[in-house]
């Protein structure tokens, strides 16, 4: 398995270490410190092998708690924005929660 098909915070064994994920090409040794992780190095995952669309289950949050969190997000942003702003807002809205889809 490769470094880029992990979810950040999923925990992987790369040379003989324990690390885990915490960017995109980094992780954190269990011993200490930072590495970065070659894209072509094999890696075996620890925390079970991912699911279905190569994510695993660390790390995801529940959608209606993120959709409820946005909407509160969005309407505190148009009490600050001028009221000439509301469309546009309202693209990024609706853009935000397709994307979730």
């Amino acid at each position: 398995m490769k470094l880029q098909q992990l979810p950040i915070g999923a925990r992987f064994e790369y040379e003989g270490q324990v690390f885990t994920k915490t960017g995109p090409m980094t992780a954190s040794a269990e011993k200490g410190g930072q590495r970065i992780i070659p894209r072509y190095a094999t890696l075996t995952p620890l925390d079970g092998a991912p699911s279905e669309g190569g994510r695993s289950k660390v790390g995801q949050v529940d959608l209606l708690k993120v959709q409820a969190a946005f909407s509160s997000f969005h309407e505190t942003c148009r009490e600050l924005v001028d009221e000439s702003a509301w469309p546009a807002l309202e693209v990024a809205r609706r853009e935000f929660f397709a994307a979730l889809k």
